[in-house]
This record gives structure tokens, sequence and C-alpha cells, in this order.
């Protein structure tokens, strides 16, 4: 690829159909909004910044997130659970928690992806030292019977949050690095399936089945993504799938959550592991198509447990009715929709663990929205999963703005290039 821009006239170029032939050779296409254009010093301006629409997205799936968890949460304080805490505290928290991501996030974007490239296996490698750490006791806090945080004082730190981030960024090193032998099962494929399984184990310990599902999807898309063959990726998803039902049967309180998803309304599960599941649909259901309004909600009064975290859904949906699930919906599928389009564009640049990271933070924002959201309509089972950027939770709100901050990144460093440039 040429270093520097073909030297054109100054006017602005014009956009070619999708599949015709870039007039020279070095010309590197552009496509911008279903257009596109060749690399050249009279490139738009709006190829030459970044994405702004994936920022105005993200922003606004925060904005409304904000709103929701005090919307949420202002009527905790009156629970004995609760009361020592004030009206505002969960509100106070979630804005410290977008603060810190923000700062975060910032910091994220000024590091190049090569960077990222060569601390793969060290995040990697500290990631399962966290998820170490939080099993010691006076180490690891435990919450409702979990032990996934470790106290930072201002703040409760998720390593599995952190172990996302590390998972994907070391199976798109990794597949980088074994490119040339991803034929071969045991080569390519064993090691990094080892390497997942440690991290399921220590999840599993906490317990944090939900986590331990995402980083599987991750993973297992990754690979499917960096070149593995067919027959390779349905073996490993079949293995998955067995292994998943294993744990599910070998566990009687995950038999129970199936047989409650099943059955919610029945005597036995809806004051036991249906009681969660039958007050979201309840909730979803007094939402009808428009809502009772914001602020409006009663099951968030006492009546839906964990309403601020994994089932801000619900809430939504009862105080915005079907229009604002729809809405929520339509955001995160454009949003894993651009993401993927910005893996794609890397790959295309030869860029490909740029292309692989930014494809799989899509797979990972996108599956965990699924579901979070099939969980709170009754699609799916419960799973202990946040909603990407609306519920409240620091770590998971941090991670995802790095993640976020990564993607951008990687669209400016594509950007570079297609304007004859240095990533």
């Amino acid at each position: 690829m040429s270093a520097t821009a073909e030297s054109l006239p100054t006017s602005e170029p014009k956009p070619r159909r999708r599949g015709a032939r870039a007039s020279k050779k070095n010309d590197l296409p552009v496509r911008i909004g279903g257009m596109e254009y060749a690399r050249t010093a009279s490139t738009p301006t709006r190829v030459l910044g970044f994405d702004q629409a994936l920022i105005w997205v993200c922003l606004g799936l925060l904005a409304w997130g904000l709103v929701m968890v005090y919307s949420a949460t202002i009527a905790m304080s009156d629970n004995p659970r609760f009361a020592r805490y004030g009206q505002n505290f969960f509100l106070y928290r979630h804005l410290l928690a977008l603060c810190l991501g923000s700062v975060a996030a910032l910091i994220a974007f000024q590091v190049r992806m090569d960077w990222w490239e060569k601390v793969a296996p060290w995040l990697f490698v500290g990631s399962l030292a966290l998820l170490i750490a939080v099993l010691i006791p006076h180490v690891g806090t435990v919450v409702n019977g979990a032990r996934r945080w470790i106290s930072l004082g201002v703040m409760n730190f998720q390593p599995s949050e952190l172990a996302k981030l590390a998972v994907l960024l070391y199976a798109a090193d990794y597949m980088v690095r074994k490119m040339d032998v991803k034929e071969r099962f045991f080569r390519a494929v064993l090691p990094m399936g080892v390497a997942v399984a440690v991290v399921g184990l220590l999840l599993l310990a906490q317990p944090d089945m939900g986590a331990f599902m995402v980083i599987a999807v991750i993973a297992m898309g990754i690979l499917f993504l960096g070149g593995v063959n067919a027959r390779m990726f349905f073996l490993i998803a079949t293995v998955l799938v067995i292994a998943f039902g294993l744990m599910i049967a070998a566990s009687e309180w995950r038999r129970e959550r199936i047989f409650a998803y099943l059955d919610p309304w029945s005597e036995q599960h809806a004051l036991g592991k249906g009681y969660q599941l039958s007050h979201a649909l309840i909730a979803i259901g007094r939402g009808e198509i428009f809502g009772v309004g914001l602020g409006g909600s009663i099951e968030k009064l006492h009546w839906l447990p964990e309403a601020h975290t994994d089932f801000l859904m619900a809430v939504i949906g009862e105080e915005f009715g079907l229009i604002g699930v729809v809405c929520v919906i339509g955001l995160f599928m454009w949003l894993t929709r651009r993401i993927m389009h910005i893996g794609r564009q890397s790959i295309a640049l030869d860029r490909v663990f740029s292309g692989l990271v930014a494809q799989g933070i899509g797979l990972w924002l996108g599956f965990q929205a699924f579901i979070n959201i099939g969980v709170n309509l009754g699609a799916l089972p419960t799973k202990g999963l946040t909603l990407p950027f609306m519920s409240y939770g620091g770590s998971a709100i941090m991670m995802n703005l790095v993640a976020i901050a990564i993607v951008l990144r990687v669209d400016v460093e594509n950007r570079q290039l297609m304007r004859g440039g240095r990533a």
C-alpha cells in the first residue's frame, strides 16, 4: 500500500457505485453511506475524522440509562434493606461510574492498536490473576451469595468485566499468530480452548455463568471470523452446548431456573425462582404500547428485584411501552452493525488484529444486549447480565466505554490509512 496519497485536484471526488473498480492501482476504496470513494488528497472531511454517529448513539444510550437508573432507584431508600441510602445514592454512584469510565475511555483511545496487540497476552494473565484474587476470602466481596467483586473504596470492581475484554484481545492476537495453522485443530484451536476453559472454571467458582457464556461466544466468534474451518467451528460449538447443558443438569438451582422460566406463573415458582421473571412480565404488560410515563412504574416500587441492574429493560418497557422497547432494540442493532462494519473495513485494509478486535466487541455488546432483553421479555431463562451502557454497574459501564473507545481508535486508524497516512 502506498504511504502517500495520490495527488489529484482538490475538488470533491465523485462517488462511485459499490463494486466498481478503482481507477488507479493504489486507490483504496473508502465506503461511506453506501458509496465508495478512492483514497485521495481530497477525500471528504467526514472520512478523515471519526464515527460521530457511533458516539452519539452511545451517548444517547448512556443518557437514557442514567435517567432510567434514577427512575428505578428513587424509591429504594424506602426499603429497609437500603434505608441507609438516600434517594440519589444510586444516581450519584452511576454518575461516578460514567465519569471514571469516560476518563478510562479517553486514555484507551490514545493507545495505538499495535500496543494493544503487544500487551494482549499480559492483559489476559492479569485478568486471570484478578479472577483468582476475587475468590480469596477477605479480598473478594460477597453480594447476594456470589463472590464477584473486589472493593476499591469508591466502587466495587468486577474482574469478570475486564476478563471479557482481555479474552477478546487475547483471542484476536492468538488468531493473528496462528493464521498459518488454522486448519489444524490441536495446534490452532485447542490451546485457545484451554485458555477459555480456565477462565470458565474461575467464573463458575464465583459463580457467574452469564459472564462465561459471553466470553465463550466472544472466543467462538473470533475463531470463526479468524478463518477456522466450518468443521472445527461446529465441533467446538457442539462441545460448548453439551458443556453448558451438563452445567445446568449438575446444578439444582440452575435446573430450577429453567423450570421457572418454562412456567413462571405456577404456585411453585411464582414466589421462588420465577418471581423476578413474573414481575418483569407484569411490568412489560402494564406498559402496553406507549407506556405509563416516565417515573410511573409500579413494579420498581420493591416488587421487581434488581430493577436498576439486570431488569432495567422491564422498567423501560413499563414506562415507555412497546415504543421504548423497540427503540432500545433498534439502537443496539444499529450499534452492533456499525461496529462490525468498522471491523470488516479494518480487515480489508489488512489490519487483521484490529478488525477482529472491533468485530469481537460488536459480538460482545450485541450478544449481551440480546441476552438481557430476551430475559426481560421472558424469551430466555433468567441470567445475571446487565444491559450494556444502560444498567447500573460501575465495572460494566467502565469496560463498555473502554470497548467503544477501542472501536473508535480502530476507526480513526482506518481513516488515516484511507487518506494515505500511517495508522
